[in-house]
């Protein structure tokens, strides 16, 4: 294998308050220096960091590296150091990301279904019907923090409908989710209990669904009742995988538009002429830049900082760096997406960015199954947000803002706002 770059600065200290501040200046010299580096992780665990674009991509979809952490035997690893909050016992451990084929293209065939630009572009108007009323309860305030009031219960609220929980215990999953964002992978106290609680729902949710339908019935048009309609028609999908299932797509379904809409939010607050170019095209009822411009913000400042785990199932190279057996790999996509090897001026945001095939949902067959859903709501979030509060600014200074750092996803504590008080008109349709 060839040699990495030799240094010519002292390496950055990764993973600490500054560090999730602003990551990108040590992506860049991981770029430079290191662009597979191997480093101890905050949980004591040792993995690579793959910083790339070409090499992020390659190990992305290279079947070499397994979600499987059976294939890893590191302690601090099995006693759930994957990114899930919570996740310790065997069974949450049968989801989409943490499993290979045959078995994941089974249960990612049971779920697709839900995802289809048909079944997302149905979904519209209760997103939009959801936006509208969250921007409802704070528009006559003249100040917010965009964050609690409005990026976090959005997605809440969506995906609970998506998967088919009742209108009235949609609040109960809200607080849950609510621990877990606030104490990120913390296993011990009000996240465990919030995981527990959550996921206890759901299995008894599809347990009561199942029950209730006589043999001859058609469930429902949910996303439970879609797993439950597999399951029962030969596809051997059990109750322990569908709600291990629903609280995977339930938990990634939130935090990331969370992410997405507040980071999207604080770039376009602190780059005027891309915020002012944006409204413009919205006043005049053009799409296109809306579209694009939320590609380039996932690119840019996306909500998942690194890909989830994955564990090499033999000796293997990337980027000139030999990897043995069983070591953990992390694929770091905020990097990946920097690359000036890849992208034109990375450092600069260009909502009109054409040419942007970015990683920000991964590559592959990992490929983030509610990518549509989350587009959907990242774009109906901010079209609506700029539409309805034009002179929308922070509150506070940006050097004042906090980071939630963990290691996979990476987005504001708070996002303070203030804009001119306005009466409860909807946005344009």
């Amino acid at each position: 294998m060839t040699d990495q770059p030799t240094p010519t600065s002292p390496a950055p200290e990764l993973f600490t308050w500054e560090f999730a501040t602003d990551p990108y200046p040590a992506y860049a010299w991981l770029r430079e220096h290191a662009p597979v580096h191997r480093t101890r992780l905050p949980s004591g665990v040792e993995a690579w960091l793959v910083t790339r674009y070409a090499d992020a991509k390659q190990a992305l979809a290279d079947p070499r590296l397994s979600k499987n952490p059976a294939h890893h035997d590191e302690p601090a690893h099995a006693k759930g150091k994957t990114g899930i909050p919570g996740e310790r016992k065997a069974e949450l451990m049968t989801h989409l990301l943490n499993i290979d084929p045959p078995d994941h293209t089974r249960l990612r065939r049971l779920v697709s279904k839900a995802f289809t630009p048909r079944r997302v572009a149905e979904f519209a108007p209760r997103v939009q019907e959801l936006t509208d009323h969250l921007i409802d309860q704070f528009v006559e305030r003249g100040s917010a923090d965009l964050i609690h009031d409005f990026a976090f219960p959005l997605p809440i609220y969506a995906i609970c409908d998506l998967l088919g929980v009742p209108r009235e215990d949609q609040d109960d999953f809200r607080d849950w989710a609510g621990m877990m964002i606030r104490h990120g992978g913390g296993p011990r106290g009000g996240v465990a209990r919030s995981v527990k609680k959550m996921r206890g729902y759901l299995a008894d949710l599809i347990h009561r669904k199942r029950e209730a339908l006589p043999a001859e019935s058609t469930p429902g048009e949910d996303l439970i009742s879609g797993l439950i309609r597999a399951s029962d028609h030969g596809e051997h999908l059990t109750e322990n995988e569908a709600a291990a299932m629903a609280f995977i797509l339930l938990f990634a379904g939130f935090e990331t538009t969370v992410n997405l809409i507040g980071n999207g939010t604080y770039a376009l607050l602190t780059h005027p002429e891309q915020r002012d170019r944006l409204q413009k095209s919205l006043a005049a009822q053009e799409t296109a830049l809306l579209e694009t411009g939320v590609e380039e913000l996932l690119r840019y400042d996306g909500p998942v900082e690194l890909a989830t785990w994955r564990f090499a199932t033999q000796p293997l190279g990337i980027g000139g760096q030999d990897i043995a057996a069983g070591d953990p790999v992390l694929v770091v996509l905020a990097a990946a997406d920097r690359d000036p090897e890849r992208f034109a001026h990375p450092d600069t945001l260009d909502l009109g960015r054409r040419d942007n095939q970015h990683l920000g949902y991964g590559h592959g067959i990992h490929y983030c199954l509610g990518a549509p859903l989350a587009r959907l709501e990242g774009q109906t979030a901010l079209a609506t947000l700029l539409t309805r509060l034009p002179d929308l600014e922070l509150a506070v200074d940006p050097a004042d803002l906090r980071w939630r750092g963990g290691l996979i996803m990476r987005g504001l504590r708070t996002l303070p706002v203030e804009f001119t008080p306005r009466g409860r008109l909807l946005s344009p349709a």
